[in-house]
């Protein structure tokens, strides 16, 4: 009698992954609640810690250093780009973002309990340091896990629009910031506000992370790292495989960023401290134009990312570089004026039009530069390391040609011109690179993705 045939076996079931729409909304809360943290502090630098933590300067140079130990905290963020990238390479991007909440919120809530310079001395200043640099850890290693669980969830012809939903934390995350700030500075005298006031905010991390950390349990890894996990390509040294395989791209995408991280601190940060201790604006006035700006620029941002699906993210991106650009001049002109209402007009243009046309397309941008399995590595060290220069140096920069230039803001002007080309100059240069093929993106190449290969050839550069 014949042995039956055995039964054909059963195709191994797919892993389980999350809707592009639920992963975009959880990774817009997440970030917003990790740029709540992160963001705290410049505003803070901008109107408290100069008299609470170096209260031995006058008020610019009090200032000066204050926006120094901000600075502290993007130095740090290459190192956690670098600690993070290697662990959301090997073990994954979602745990590698509920470790870096964690680590965020845990700064930023100590903060809050930091006792000032008149209690403990200089042990004040050094703790609020030390403090700063476990924020940059957090989110240099958080940035790029946020935005790489949305690409790489998102459909082909999709993934500018939801890969600007993360980005969306920065704004929002400002705007919660500054307005928890604001909503403080209006209730409270100032004599309150300078005791105890400001702490408020600090101690809300802890709720906000616990909230953060259950909304990103809810999602699962991305169908592009669990594709490396089983074809068993995950690099051995994700850093080391990136300086070897992909420097041009990680260089060019760091000239991109310049005009961004500028941008963003230009006028969500310096200008704080600028319209009150220049310009004599009152604080809550300020802080209220930052806000509205900010709230603009929620809905702008994933606009700005749908278009850069329809034309291309260097287009979209390079249009963003040339309006932060062209607006320089006048925008200062502008807050010259001492208005309050034309200062938080100018807010919205700069901050919440011109500044989402680049943060809209800039995380698939970045993602479409690397392969897969060096992509958390690649996106976290083009955004953090020139985060250095464009964002955490830029307030200190801003502030010293202030004071070189006697209060005259028009060497500001000319320093935020030059980055904004240097931006512009790169974006034009990958797309010349990539036309002769000097360059290509690894993520579109036939051997990682090939449908992707045919969106990158169709998509305008």
């Amino acid at each position: 009698m014949p042995t039956p045939a055995p039964p054909p076996s059963a195709a191994p079931p797919a892993p389980p992954s999350s809707s592009p729409r639920k992963v975009a909304l959880a990774g817009a809360i997440g970030t917003t609640i990790e740029w709540y943290d992160f963001f705290l502090y410049g505003t803070a630098a901008s109107i408290v810690f100069d008299r609470l933590f170096f209260p031995e300067f006058d008020s610019l140079v009090g200032t000066l250093i204050a926006f120094s130990a901000f600075a502290i905290g993007f130095v740090a963020r290459p190192l956690g780009g670098v600690i993070f990238g290697h662990f959301g390479d090997r073990v994954g991007r979602k745990a590698a973002l509920i470790t870096t909440m964690f680590i965020m919120g845990a700064g930023t809530t100590l903060i809050g309990v930091l006792p000032t310079y008149d209690s403990i001395g200089v042990w004040a200043p050094l703790l609020l340091v030390f403090l700063r640099i476990v924020q940059g850890i957090g989110i240099g290693g958080e940035w790029g896990g946020a935005v790489l669980m949305s690409v790489e969830h998102a459909p082909e012809g999709r993934k500018g629009y939801y890969g600007s939903w993360p980005q969306i934390g920065v704004p929002a995350g400002l705007m919660l910031g500054t307005g928890v700030f604001a909503v403080l500075s209006s209730t409270l005298t100032s004599e309150q506000f300078l005791a105890w006031g400001w702490r408020i905010a600090f101690l809300l991390s802890a709720v906000l992370v616990l909230i953060g950390l259950w909304i990103r349990l809810q999602v699962f890894e991305t169908p592009a790292f669990q594709n490396v996990k089983d074809e068993g390509t995950e690099a051995r040294v994700p850093i080391v495989e990136l300086l070897r395989t992909s420097k041009l791209n990680l260089l060019l995408g760091m000239g991109t960023r310049m005009a961004e991280g500028i941008a963003f601190n230009t006028w969500g940060v310096f200008a704080i401290a600028y319209a009150t201790t220049q310009l004599d604006v009152p604080r809550t006035h300020v802080l209220l134009g930052v806000m509205i700006a900010a709230a603009v620029c929620v809905p702008v941002i994933p606009l700005w990312g749908h278009l850069s699906d329809k034309f291309g993210r260097l287009r979209t991106f390079g249009l963003g570089a040339a309006l932060f650009g062209l607006s320089a001049f006048p925008a200062f002109a502008l807050f010259n004026t001492g208005s309050a209402l034309v200062i938080g007009g100018t807010l919205v243009v700069t901050l919440g039009l011109f500044y989402g046309a680049m943060y809209g397309p800039q995380a698939a941008l970045y993602a479409e530069l690397f392969p897969p399995n060096i992509r958390y590595s690649g996106v976290s060290c083009v955004y953090q390391i020139s985060g250095i220069f464009a964002s955490g140096l830029t307030p200190l920069i801003l502030t010293a040609l202030l004071q070189y230039g006697g209060g005259s803001p028009w060497l500001l002007t000319v320093y935020v011109v030059f980055m904004s080309a240097v931006s512009l100059a790169s974006v034009i240069l990958i797309a010349v690179l990539r036309r002769r093929n000097v360059i290509t993106s690894p993520a579109h190449s036939p051997a990682a993705v090939p449908a992707a290969a045919a969106v990158a050839a169709a998509e305008p550069r």
